[in-house]
């Protein structure tokens, strides 16, 4: 019996078709008719196995999901769910899996990365000699081993940052919603903030997450490097600690609108890392992406349980009643 998948990623539809190789033989694939709301609605009535849309343009809200009668798995193709109404799902038998860990090795060398950068001061001395200047007396530059980092969320990418920034002579301390046993220092968040060096925020946001990091709470000077969503850092209290000059520097691969408005005062100040929520998008970490979800698409159609489900639903797919074609 063949499955339909509706897919989401805004890739071409070929290209979707070309990345399931012999899963092919076994899926029937369509794609909704536009990149909006109304498409979205339109596809969802004969969608059995959805693969979510990680640009967070298309997601599964409690209207999607009712309007999805025959949905039976949801694989989302990214360690965020943003949008995507999990309660609903589970409230309809439906399990949501992601992508966690794919990407972790990425991640954590962006922000490790970006903690050097930050530290030693590369974005001042490379403007400063471009601009013919030679300020080898003044930029101020630090160490980072030694510091004190603290790691804000310990999936995946939290435990491979403890590992780098631990193999680099730092003081990893870190808070996670489950303490677990590790070799490292669990401190709550307002004690992590206030003795940390150099913060790094790694955590899903959520509605407990929404603003937890508040920079002005942290040592004068220290660093803050977010690759986790932009949500999660208090933006009033971010600007207010550059402004002031309280914050030494901050590192930012996400923010609360992306792209970055051009009027965003982000843009404008030398302290700041910029990047384009790239962190976790290498080459290997998009092939173990890939390998993920194909491994759970093959696994829902062959009646075994998925990996990574989110919303505490049984992880074998199983077909809605009326649901495919023979």
């Amino acid at each position: 019996m063949t499955w339909r998948v509706l897919a989401l990623p805004p890739l071409p539809e070929e290209a979707l078709r070309d990345l399931l190789g012999p899963l092919g033989e076994r899926v029937e694939v369509s794609v909704p008719a536009g990149r909006d709301r109304p498409a979205l609605l339109a596809a969802l009535p004969e969608a059995e196995i959805v693969v979510g849309d990680w640009s967070g343009e298309l997601a599964l809200d409690a209207e999607a999901v009712l309007a999805a009668p025959r949905l039976a798995f949801v694989q989302q193709p990214s360690v965020g769910v943003d949008g995507h109404d999990l309660a609903a799902l589970a409230a309809a038998g439906v399990p949501l899996a992601n992508t966690a860990g794919v990407s972790a090795i990425a991640v954590a060398e962006w922000c490790l990365a970006a903690a050097l950068t930050l530290s030693r001061r590369l974005l001042a001395a490379d403007a400063a000699v471009r601009a013919g200047d030679w300020p080898q007396l003044d930029l101020g530059p630090r160490e980072l081993y030694g510091s004190r980092v603290g790691i804000i969320g310990f999936g995946p990418i939290g435990e491979a940052c403890a590992r780098m920034f631990g193999a680099h002579g730092c003081e990893v301390s870190y808070w996670t919603r489950r303490p677990r046993r590790t070799p490292y220092t669990y401190r709550e968040p307002a004690e992590l903030m206030a003795t940390s060096d150099v913060l790094i925020a790694v955590i899903a946001l959520s509605e407990e997450t929404r603003g937890l990091i508040d920079p002005s709470r942290m040592p004068a000077g220290s660093l803050l490097v977010n690759a986790a969503r932009g949500g999660v850092v208090d933006r009033a209290g971010l600007l207010s600690a550059l402004g002031s000059g309280h914050l030494g520097g901050a590192a930012l691969d996400v923010f609360e609108t992306e792209p970055l408005p051009p009027d965003d005062p982000l843009r404008d100040d030398p302290r700041v890392l910029l990047s384009p929520h790239v962190a976790g998008v290498t080459p290997q970490s998009t092939g173990r992406l890939v390998r993920r979800v194909l491994d759970n698409l093959e696994a829902a159609v062959d009646g075994r349980p998925v990996t990574g489900v989110l919303n505490e639903v049984d992880p074998v797919v199983r077909r809605r009643s009326g649901g495919g074609r023979t």
